[in-house]
């Protein structure tokens, strides 16, 4: 009987581990910019991943709400995504990575095969 306890508490704990491990690999959801001025929610788009603006701190600015700024971002290992990034500020699309670090997501855009990129941070 102890046993049995034990081991379906361990089966339990095992399964509760990696739960949590799928959700913290998981990009899914809102994240806001570091800088607070924007919110990006990224969900699935076919076999990919996208994410649209869905929240602005000022309307001035050549982003809208509903904008697709990610697409296409597929998996490329457990914490880094590759796709597109579109720039509303220049109407330009980029190569795009995502990398997954925590709580923290870092994006960036790239041109000249990598050589140029801008990276922001976003935070859940």
């Amino acid at each position: 009987m102890v046993k049995l306890r034990t081991g379906v508490l361990g089966l339990l704990l095992g399964a509760a581990v990696g739960a949590t491990e799928v959700r913290a690999e998981d990009v899914q959801g809102v994240w806001t910019r570091d800088d607070g001025a924007v919110k990006v929610e990224f969900s699935s788009c076919g076999d990919a991943l996208c994410g649209a603006v869905s929240w602005l701190r000022s309307a001035k600015g050549a982003a809208k709400v509903g904008q697709r700024v990610f697409f296409d971002m597929v998996r490329s290992d457990q914490i880094t995504w590759v796709g597109k990034a579109f720039n509303p500020d220049d109407g330009r699309t980029y190569s795009g990575k995502m990398v997954l670090s925590g709580k923290k997501l870092k994006t960036s855009g790239c041109v000249m095969g990598g050589l140029i990129c801008k990276t922001v941070v976003w935070v859940r």
